[in-house]
């Protein structure tokens, strides 16, 4: 096994699109094309960790690896871990955790976040992209907001992360996209759940709060998460155009 595992939480009692991962863009789950990307990038073995034997079934029938996980998690970060501690604490050094709501997310993304981390420069890194101006008002779009000025070549310093819009410089949208190190993901799970954490309902600001070492790059596009059945279509769309 790699010294890197790509793993990608997944569960079916989502409370904005419920069945979600089942949703079929062109013919096939959402959860199957966010697992093919992650294989094609080529970064290490890749998992689908979920509670649900329906999308367990449906990994396995294209060819993908599965972890069953507990039922309740707070976070997905949390359902990581599980799969992580169960199948690859002795092998894996680092952790990808990828969002299972990100079907046309390009592989030299998974790729970027992956190499960053290694460079031990960091407990955390993610990765956002240029903010349009109609998301800045839009709750389900995250936003970023980091230290120092942001090109595709560097990472820098995560500032906070908000869904609130804000007058404040240096802001970009955030993709839903992690790498830990095995000790930073363990510390992770073992520090309590923030009081931002909770408010903003972003797993992010438990690290955040925490003072953990987190960065981001940027990215070239920007992936188009699915967060309700306007935004399937929209994704099904985009996708069919660059089939």
């Amino acid at each position: 096994m790699s010294d890197t595992v790509i793993i990608i939480p997944s569960r079916l009692n989502a409370k904005r699109f419920p069945n979600k991962p089942l949703s079929k863009i062109n013919g096939l789950p959402m959860i199957v094309h966010v697992m093919n990307k992650a294989k094609e990038s080529d970064v290490g073995e890749v998992f689908v960790a979920t509670p649900d034997n329906e999308i367990a079934d449906i990994v396995k029938k294209n060819n993908g690896n599965f972890i069953l996980t507990n039922q309740n998690h707070p976070t997905g970060t949390d359902r990581v871990f599980e799969a992580f501690e169960k199948k690859m604490s002795k092998t894996v050094k680092f952790i990808i955790n990828l969002q299972g709501d990100m079907p046309n997310i390009k592989v030299d993304s998974i790729s970027k976040v992956a190499n960053y981390i290694k460079t031990n420069q960091c407990d955390i890194c993610t990765l956002c992209s240029f903010l349009k101006k109609e998301d800045i008002v839009n709750k389900n779009v995250v936003k970023v907001q980091v230290k120092n000025k942001l090109d595709l070549k560097n990472f820098v310093d995560v500032e906070d992360f908000f869904r609130e819009s804000k007058n404040i410089t240096k802001i970009y949208h955030h993709i839903g996209i992690y790498a830990f190190t095995s000790e930073s993901i363990k510390r992770y799970i073992n520090t309590p759940r923030s009081k931002k954490e909770m408010e903003r309902n972003l797993e992010q600001m438990r690290a955040m709060e925490n003072k953990f070492v987190f960065k981001t790059g940027l990215s070239k596009t920007i992936p188009l998460s699915v967060d309700t059945k306007e935004n399937l279509i929209e994704v099904e769309k985009e996708m069919a155009k660059n089939d």
